[in-house]
């Protein structure tokens, strides 16, 4: 049985595996001053040169930090901190671990070694103990507990391998496994990641790094919002009828709102990772309508995606296949996306890449399929980029990191 999770999440328990915290999830906000701390005391540079991740609250420096100064009680309860995964697969199997993939990002983890960072961990208050041992993707946690048994007979007799992270499985599962293939997924997050096979890495300032297993990191970047944004114009704006919005979406040319948005509303990760971004609309005037704020917030999603396309192709220049998958990739979207990129994507229709991808974990261990880069890439319709709107894509990006730049040096 393969598993994928949701990266940079935490639950702590006790010494008998029962949860003493609540899940924290990535997108838990309120360790901002720790992050600033770590950054000032650990160095901010060396944190993302060693772990891949910056000091930023969704990882779990910062809000170890946290925990440990605002509630001291709890944090001296915990035993050990695993991720929600972990949680579940112990209840299942009785083994507590954590790959090597979910490991990676949790911001405590060297990328260079594949191990725990030794005096990251004593920063944050943490002895090896406190972590769970670290398993790779070679071999099974185990098989079910007996009542897990009697419950589900049918899998009595499975192997169930440790969980890998969302983004690594949806790349694995969208056939994007080499340093010449890319996926972006528009959900309610978005992201954009090259998975490929390496000996030794360097991770660029802007991009974060996290791993599938021991041979096979990934790269990219992350954003916060995507169709959640889209859902938040939808619940708040009068847009009408949604396929014939989104025709009226797909036929605007980029830049036609008159706005400029910044799509932070959940705040910043890639690439600044600054906690203190928020979202914005610029250029409203009594003629701006719901549909030019609604085209203008997908717009600047989109923009975020071509500047870190422009990232990965600085660092993978032999990228030659795009592969566009997610709940949110409507077809406006999609096209506003690969026009912002500049290159040809495979619209899929196959919209659980990650859950392929954890499945393709349990197939290899069965034998039945060779290694990730044999996975073919996902097919479905082609969008091409139109040259023009291309063109004015990059200049829409030049002006959202200006006003960006503008807005940082205002807080």
């Amino acid at each position: 049985v393969g598993c994928c999770s949701f990266w940079h999440s935490s639950v702590g328990v006790d010494a008998e595996g029962r949860a003493v915290t609540p899940v924290i999830t990535w997108a838990d906000m309120r360790a901002a001053d720790q992050a600033g701390q770590l950054a000032r005391e650990m160095g901010a540079e060396r944190l993302h040169a060693v772990t891949g991740c910056a000091p930023h609250p969704s990882y779990y420096p910062s809000r170890l930090l946290w925990m440990r100064q605002a509630q001291p009680e709890i944090f001296a309860r915990v035993q050990r901190w695993l991720s929600p995964a972990d949680f579940v697969l112990q209840r299942l199997t009785g083994t507590q671990a954590t790959s090597i993939s979910m490991a990676s990002g949790t911001g405590l983890f060297n990328q260079h070694t594949c191990t725990w960072d030794r005096r990251l961990t004593a920063y944050c208050g943490l002895e090896e103990c406190n972590l769970p041992p670290l398993v790779d993707l070679d071999r099974p946690l185990g098989r079910l507990l007996g009542p897990w048994q009697e419950r589900w007979p049918g899998l009595a007799a499975a192997d169930w391998m440790p969980a890998i992270g969302d983004g690594a499985a949806s790349n694995l599962g969208s056939g994007c496994a080499a340093d010449t293939r890319c996926a972006i997924n528009l959900g309610t997050s978005g992201a954009i990641r090259v998975l490929w096979e390496a000996d030794s890495i360097r991770i660029p300032p802007e991009l974060w790094c996290y791993r599938l297993d021991r041979r096979y990191p990934i790269m990219g970047g992350a954003f916060s919002d995507a169709g959640n944004l889209y859902d938040w114009c939808r619940r708040n704006l009068a847009l009408g009828e949604e396929q014939l919005l989104q025709e009226r979406l797909a036929a605007r040319p980029p830049g036609s709102s008159g706005l400029l948005v910044l799509p932070f509303f959940g705040g910043e990760r890639s690439t600044r990772w600054r906690t203190d971004s928020s979202g914005l609309i610029a250029g409203l005037s009594l003629a701006s309508t719901a549909e030019d704020v609604v085209h203008a917030a997908m717009e600047g999603v989109a923009l975020r995606f071509g500047l870190v396309w422009q990232l990965l192709r600085r660092e993978f220049p032999r990228l030659d296949t795009l592969v566009l998958s997610g709940g949110a990739a409507s077809p406006a979207w999609a096209q506003m996306v690969v026009d912002a990129v500049g290159h040809p994507a495979t619209l899929s229709a196959d919209t659980e890449a990650s859950s392929r991808g954890a499945a393709l974990v349990a197939l290899k261990h069965c034998g039945l399929v060779g290694g990730w880069s044999s996975a073919s890439p996902l097919s479905g319709q082609v969008l091409q980029p139109h040259p023009e709107r291309h063109a004015r894509m990059r200049e829409l990006l030049a002006d959202q990191e200006r006003l960006m730049a503008h807005m940082e040096k205002a807080q």
